[in-house]
This record gives structure tokens, C-alpha cells and sequence, in this order.
């Protein structure tokens, strides 16, 4: 992690400098007489930034800057003797409750964390996520569910992936919330849910020269709905190397926030027989199949076939 150390006292200039000479992260320090003028560029580029001083001024000089638990930086106040080092924002999200941690032991000092589910050895449910990779759906709904089991109440686990959440109140029946780990789109509960979705959907792309993003898009979108997957879910696009410059589904990918996958004509020939083939596609470019191919090197289980779409192709794999 790359660390702003933002420092008010030559005390502080020490403790910052120790950081520095571990090596345990990058360390830019940011004095007093110049720190004001980086504000913007510290809370827009550091996703870690430790305040050499009080708690008040690190809360009054953090405060026009945060946006949402989601997002902001993680924050830590280390006082200017290195006594506490202290989680101030993004304990779980962020990474500033294992921040704290970590500067306690390189400065040898007393870690101070407040958030109620580590205070009760209760794995929330932003860190359950953050450690297994799934994205939350409802911020709110994780918060209400996390709230429920800060009060010990009965909790089900619903998952597509075996998974083991840190909570003591686990069971399948008599329960009073529902955590869902799924890919599927449409979910119904008659008990507070919170939603949770896995990075395993893998889509294989093939499509004629020139389709825009918006063309990529909507035939992606178009297959997940009647498939009943959700875009959340998405890991990964994979498509042939010859594609590999195609600004529509760069720009896809970049939009729906997933990576881009590139395989080579040979990686394909090898798998491209347990898929239809096309001769057209053949003479064009020396292998006869796109996305089924594709999908399926990106990683899982086939679960949706070729679906051409305006000159588009897509096809669905899973992982398991």
C-alpha cells in the first residue's frame, strides 16, 4: 500500500521517517509548512494515509473529503509520541483497522480499533466480502445484517460457493436475516437479505470489425437478463488475440469494470473442437470459434452457448 504520512511536529517527522525505513509500504511524507496544498492530491491518490498527531485535526482536515464507506482511503492517526495507533476511517473496506495493526508493530505501540463486529470477534459482512471477493449489492442492506448480528440474532448463509463465515449464529432454519452469495439475478427472501456477489462469470466475445461499446454492451446485457445472471458477477471478458486492439470491447470492459482477456489463435485451436464451428470465421481469421472458446479458457463451466447478436457473439462460463 502507498501511504501519505502527514506530519505537524518534528516528534511526528521521526515516527514518519521510521515508517519510511521499514520498507512495509511506500511512505511520501507530507510537513506542516506544505501539506495543506496537497490535500487534493493525497485524498485522491493515496489509499492509505496516516495523521502524525491528533485525532481533531485529522478529522477536520478528512472531513471535506469523504465520500462513502465504499471508497474512501483508509485513514489511521498514529499521536505525535507513537503511543496508539488508531483506525479513524475504512476500518473493513478500506484496510485501515489491518493498517493500525501493522503500524502498531513496526512502532512497537498500542493499536486502537472501534468497530463493534471486531470488538465481538464477529466477521462482518464487508470484511466476510472483501476477504472472499464478492461484491456487496446493498451497502445498507450489509449494514442491516451486520446489525443483526451484533445482536446475535439467527443468520442464514445461502451460498454458491463454499464459503465459512466467522459467526457464531449460523443455521437453516428459525432464522431472522439471509446472507446470499449468488451470480443469479433475480433473488427472493422473506427475511432481510443482504446480497453478496461472486467474481465467476467469465464472458467469451466475438464480433465483426467496428461494434462500438454500446453494440458490446447491450448483447451482454441482453444474454445475462434472460439468463438471470447479474453484471455484478462479472469477472472477466475473453476474446481472440486478432481482437485484441477493438476499442468497443476495450471500452466495455472499462465500463463494466472487469478485465480483458486475450487468447491466441493456437490457445484456441486447441479447445476450438468442442464447439460449433463456423467457416467463415475460419477464413477469416484461422479458427472457426470466438466465444465459446474463449469462455471457456477464461475459466468454468459452460453455461450459456454461442448467442449471436447483431453481428455480435457471446457465450457464459462459470465458475465453480
Amino acid at each position: 500500500m502507498k501511504l501519505a504520512c502527514v506530519v505537524f511536529s518534528a516528534e511526528g517527522l521521526k515516527i514518519a521517517e521510521k515508517l519510511k525505513l521499514s520498507q512495509a509500504f511506500i511512505v511520501e511524507i507530507f510537513e506542516k509548512h506544505s501539506y495543506k496544498e496537497q490535500l487534493d492530491n493525497i485524498f485522491s491518490n493515496y489509499k492509505g494515509i496516516v495523521f502524525i498527531g491528533a485525532v481533531g485535526i485529522a478529522v477536520r482536515l478528512s472531513a471535506p473529503y469523504l465520500i462513502h464507506k465504499a471508497i474512501d482511503p483508509a485513514i489511521v492517526v498514529v499521536d505525535d509520541l507513537g503511543r496508539f495507533s488508531i483506525s479513524l476511517i475504512s476500518g473493513h473496506l478500506g484496510g485501515a483497522n489491518d493498517l493500525t495493526q501493522s503500524l502498531a508493530e513496526i512502532l512497537k505501540c498500542q493499536p486502537v480499533i472501534t468497530t463493534a463486529s471486531d470488538g465481538r470477534n464477529i466477521e462482518a459482512i464487508d470484511i466476510f466480502a472483501k476477504n472472499n471477493g464478492l461484491y456487496i449489492e446493498s451497502m445498507e442492506a450489509a449494514k442491516r445484517l451486520t446489525s443483526m448480528m451484533l445482536e446475535g440474532r439467527k443468520i442464514k448463509l445461502e451460498s454458491e460457493r463454499k464459503l465459512k463465515l466467522d459467526y457464531p449464529f449460523l443455521t437453516d432454519s428459525d432464522y431472522d436475516g439471509v446472507i446470499i452469495v449468488s451470480s443469479q439475478l433475480n433473488l427472493t427472501s422473506d427475511k432481510p437479505t443482504c446480497i453478496l456477489r461472486p467474481k465467476n462469470i467469465n464472458v467469451g466475445v466475438g464480433c465483426r470489425r467496428g461494434k462500438q461499446r454500446d453494440e458490446i454492451l447491450k448483447a451482454i446485457e441482453d444474454v445475462f437478463a434472460l439468463n438471470n445472471i447479474s453484471l455484478n458477477s462479472l469477472k472477466a471478458i475473453a476474446t481472440v488475440d486478432v481482437k485484441s486492439d477493438e476499442a468497443g470491447i476495450i471500452e466495455a470492459c472499462n465500463k463494466l469494470g472487469c478485465s480483458l482477456k486475450i487468447y491466441s489463435r493456437e490457445q484456441i485451436s486447441k479447445v476450438q473442437d468442442q464447439f460449433a464451428s463456423s467457416d467463415f470465421v475460419k477464413s477469416k481469421i484461422g479458427v472457426s470459434s470466438v466465444c465459446e472458446p474463449c469462455a471457456a479458457l477464461a475459466g468454468g463451466e459452460m453455461i450459456v452457448s454461442k448467442t449471436a447478436n447483431n453481428g455480435i457473439t457471446i457465450a457464459v462460463a462459470k465458475e465453480r
